[in-house]
């Protein structure tokens, strides 16, 4: 046990440290343990701070250096198989945003560009060296891929397998990153693609990577297109759209969707329909998102579209988070002067939380591709 570590006998008389101790213990975790999982408390205010403020007191406790973890995505694996979510307190100001995002909606057209300002704004150079070449900041495809770079192109290829790309085509991306899709389908494919964007810094090096290409990137609200395209592609987006606008979103791609078009929807989903946000997640990493659930796309999608295949591929997440935190630890030493120890904590934090939340499968990676029903159907490919 390290030094710097509280010593059980001095919290003997703590009554928050003995209720999350016992918490703790259903899901095989130790307070100041010696096993990876074991979290090293060094704050004795600690316990009482996360049983009543729950996921955002941990995650802020850890941002301030209250507690250690040597593997916080074994830690949250645990938690999350072991359901302790639903023994901490949901704090007020949880319940507040949960009642707002009922009441109003959070991602309107003035909101939408809050994300992108704050958290795909935070610099190019944090997802350089994060990212893979292609900078995919969604899930891999690790069936046949023994490497980051490799999931990530075997990704790109499944998704215009499975929209069946040929050249001379149309593409739309809505939420197209930093154009790496765009960039691999119109150099690969043949395809003349439009994305759009709603960062600038996105916009930005995309607009460079697909330089010579016939490629055009948009900054502007997805609500606003108003072109027809054979295929649509959104990847790591939907997740931003919120339940309010899940309507409007598959109105817009029917909209601008030819007749005999194909759309593939690639994004985080929930296990459960609600309306719960982690306020942790919400505050410091991705304001007003929300994950869908089966039911929020089944139903949003079937005034327009068949269904033509579902693929959970959900697992791959875990690698690829894990992958993501290890080469930005590699980076950490010519980050570390513009971001700060407490961004480092904090994304640290994310990454594996999420990670563990994937390897719990309490939160899945869909792709799912729809037509408006092709003769005879059409071979999805794996």
């Amino acid at each position: 046990m390290s030094s710097s570590c509280l010593e059980e006998e001095n919290l003997s008389n703590n009554q928050w440290y003995r209720i999350a101790q016992e918490i703790l213990r259903k899901a095989d975790i130790e307070i100041n343990g010696t096993r990876p999982w074991d979290i090293q408390v060094t704050n004795p205010n600690f316990f009482k701070r996360v049983l009543q403020e729950g996921s955002l007191g941990l995650g802020e406790s850890f941002m301030d250096g209250w507690w250690e973890c040597e593997r916080l995505d074994i830690f949250f694996q645990q938690v999350l198989n072991a359901h302790l979510e639903q023994q901490l307190p949901h704090h007020f100001k949880d319940t507040l945003r949960i009642a707002a995002s009922r009441l109003t909606n959070l991602q309107s057209r003035k909101r939408a560009w809050i994300v992108g300002k704050e958290h795909y704004d935070l610099g190019n150079d944090l997802f350089t060296d994060m990212l893979d070449p292609y900078m995919q900041y969604s899930c891999g495809y690790w069936k046949n891929a023994a490497t980051l770079e490799l999931a990530q192109e075997a990704k790109l290829e499944l998704i215009c397998a499975k929209l069946q790309l040929e050249p001379g085509m149309t593409l739309l991306d809505i939420g197209c990153g930093w154009g790496g899709l765009a960039e691999y389908a119109a150099r690969h494919h043949g395809v003349s693609v439009v994305g759009v964007t709603i960062s600038a810094e996105q916009q930005k090096l995309a607009q460079q990577r697909c330089k010579g290409l016939s490629v055009t990137i948009l900054l502007q609200d997805y609500r606003d297109l108003q072109q027809q395209f054979d295929r649509i592609v959104s990847v790591g987006m939907f997740e931003h759209v919120g339940p309010k606008n899940y309507a409007t979103y598959f109105d817009v791609v029917d909209r601008n969707l030819k007749p005999d078009g194909v759309f593939l929807l690639h994004t985080i989903g929930a296990s459960n329909t609600n309306d719960h946000v982690d306020p942790w997640i919400n505050k410091y990493i991705f304001p007003n998102g929300c994950l869908p659930s089966v039911r929020h796309i089944a139903e949003a999608s079937e005034p327009h579209f068949v269904m033509e295949d579902w693929h959970n591929f959900g697992a791959d997440y875990d690698v690829t988070l894990m992958s993501w935190h290890q080469r930005f630890l590699a980076a950490w030493p010519q980050l570390a002067e513009k971001y700060g120890v407490r961004f480092k904590r904090m994304f640290s934090y994310y990454l594996n939380a999420c990670a563990g939340a994937f390897r719990a499968r309490d939160i899945q990676l869909w792709q799912v591709v729809f037509t408006r029903g092709t003769e005879g159907g059409i071979r999805v490919a794996r």
